[in-house]
């Protein structure tokens, strides 16, 4: 008499599940798609149905890195990371085998091919736009799975020690370069000065022998240093035009 309520009560207790905020869950009846479940406290038919709980959350992939060719034939070695979350749990589960093994293995292939397009300077220089093209190259591929690719980012970009000396080397000539090219502007710019201060100073007469005054004083403010006074170009000229008028006055 007992024996049928009991039954009853095992099927129904056996036949509960928790679905956590994190997941939902999906549900097949006799190996067909049932339905999708909210997270909360749900029930199953015991022995009938099935159920296949699918994480809804972001989760972060790591590719092993991979050596390529990039397009000017350098070889380098190149990791990336993959965050993606599951949209559409039914089709995460019906469509592709494995999503996880899936996108890992897209994102491989993803890499491999933006690698061979680009050159290393792209690859070092333009990682930030590279990134945005895989992820929308392999967010595309994923649609179709309820699968939606947040972010990729490309880091860890190895390449061989000869040509990590060699952009060394090209690195330090630049630098020289560009210290040769700030030191002739200079010199440039200070003979420009100089040019434009005699233009000033022939002007003026004054301004000369003021100049010539002001290089006496500088002169004489060192110390252990020989003097040199330097007179007037007006004043030699009449010393020697008097020096010649009485040449002619003894003769």
């Amino acid at each position: 008499m007992f024996v049928i309520p009991i039954i009853v009560m095992v099927i129904l207790v056996s036949g509960l599940r928790i679905v956590k905020q994190y997941q939902r869950a999906i549900v097949f009846r006799l190996g067909r798609y049932h339905s999708t479940r909210d997270p909360g406290l749900t029930w199953i038919i015991p022995g009938i149905d099935f159920l296949k709980l699918v994480d809804v959350r972001v989760v972060t992939l790591s590719i092993e890195p991979q050596e390529s060719m990039t397009k000017d034939n350098v070889p380098v070695k190149v990791r990336a990371v993959v965050w993606y979350r599951v949209t559409h749990p039914k089709e995460a589960l019906i469509e592709v085998e494995s999503y996880v093994s899936a996108i890992s293995q897209i994102a491989l292939t993803t890499l491999r091919t933006v690698i061979g397009k680009h050159s290393l300077d792209d690859l070092l220089k333009e990682q930030d736009k590279l990134s945005a093209s895989l992820k929308d190259l392999v967010d595309r591929v994923t649609e179709p799975w309820g699968v939606q690719v947040e972010r990729v980012e490309m880091k860890d970009v190895e390449i061989p020690g000869t040509m990590q000396r060699a952009m060394a080397q090209e690195a330090e000539a630049q630098r020289e370069k560009r210290a040769r090219i700030i030191k002739a502007e200079a010199e440039f710019e200070a003979a420009l000065k100089l040019r434009q201060a005699a233009d000033e100073i022939s002007k003026s007469g004054a301004a000369l022998e003021l100049r010539r005054m002001q290089m006496l004083t500088e002169i004489g403010a060192e110390h252990n240093t020989l003097t040199v006074v330097m007179m007037p170009s007006e004043f030699v000229s009449a010393v020697v035009a008097l020096s010649k008028l009485a040449n002619r006055e003894n003769t």
